[in-house]
């Protein structure tokens, strides 16, 4: 299931799936490592989110590409 927002999100974002996990991956280090300020913590959260919204979007239709692929077959059978 896609919510707008994470559609949307995806829709503009000029990032693909690697691209995304990376910068998460190092938004999420950033934030585990501390020191930095309050401010910028919500930031990098924010930042975060668009991330991982960008990174479910690639995943749902990598999978829905998938689900689609076997079902092929069997829709041939029938």
């Amino acid at each position: 299931m896609t919510d707008d927002g994470t559609a949307a999100a995806a829709a503009t974002s000029p990032l693909g799936y690697e691209q995304a996990r990376d910068e998460l991956i190092e938004v999420v280090r950033r934030l585990e490592a501390g020191g930095t300020s309050l401010e910028d913590s919500l930031a990098l959260w924010e930042r975060g989110e668009e991330l991982a919204k960008v990174c479910r979007h690639w995943l749902e239709g990598a999978r829905a590409r998938l689900d689609a692929a076997l079902a092929g077959p069997a829709d041939d059978e029938a």
